[in-house]
């Protein structure tokens, strides 16, 4: 049995007995949440159940909203996302066709032509950042939490790693968001990502992120190398 379908099994006790089991996945920026919810969603599909994926991004306000509230530099901390908008979706997909707008990666915004309805599945998994946060509502808006942890160092230097990426994508996509920086030569973004890290996404985890290990059901030990190396409830 591979990990995930053995995670899988071990959230089998939080589901409910009737309508969607909604699942969330939060963890670190860059602790691979996105890859780690797909291969959860694979892990249900086996058992031959309707599974849906989402993801929190998409409740960030807009980066024209963030600058008038003076929030660009605190993207992704919780004062950044439209809880209410979140919890109706979370509470309107275990009955009726939901509306779970979509984030663009690549221009760093939300992205209207990515916004997509959503039909209560037999199991709804949703990965991101400020689940069950106290804005977001109470717990039952999920009925289990998986939270993904790895070593600091290995945070940063997956974090640095998918800036690079981004950054080397946008040498032929001048509307990507990260064209801006392509003036800069190859160590200067290298650090650029690194103060990134150090100035908001590592407060960010510390501060806002890192509480939601004692709410989760399941904590997930990721390696160096994304191997999940164990298992463990909270």
């Amino acid at each position: 049995m591979s990990d995930l379908a053995a995670i899988a099994r071990l959230l089998t006790p939080f589901r409910p007995t009737a309508g969607p089991f909604v699942v969330g996945i939060t963890g670190s920026v860059a602790v691979g949440k996105s890859t780690f919810a797909q291969a959860l969603k694979a892990a249900f599909e086996a058992d031959e159940q309707g599974v849906d994926l989402v993801c929190t991004d998409g409740f960030l306000h807009s980066n024209a909203r963030l600058e008038e509230l003076g929030l660009t530099a605190q993207k992704g901390f919780p004062a950044s996302y439209d809880h209410a908008a979140l919890r109706a979706a979370l509470e309107g997909v275990r009955r009726v066709p939901t509306r779970f707008p979509g984030y663009s990666h690549v221009t760093y915004d939300v992205d209207e032509a990515l916004t997509r309805e959503v039909a209560p599945p037999d199991v709804l998994v949703i990965e991101g950042l400020t689940l069950r946060h106290p804005l977001t509502g109470p717990p039952g808006l999920l009925d289990a939490l998986v939270y993904l942890e790895a070593d600091e160092a290995d945070l940063e230097r997956w974090f640095v790693a998918r800036f690079m990426g981004l950054w080397d994508l946008a040498e032929h996509d001048p509307t990507s968001f990260y064209a801006r920086f392509r003036s800069m030569s190859r160590p200067e973004a290298q650090a650029f990502g690194k103060m990134v890290w150090d100035r908001i996404n590592l407060p960010n985890l510390r501060d806002h992120i890192a509480p939601a290990r004692a709410l989760a059901d399941l904590v997930v030990r990721k390696a160096g190398d994304h191997a999940i190396t164990g298992v463990e409830r909270p």
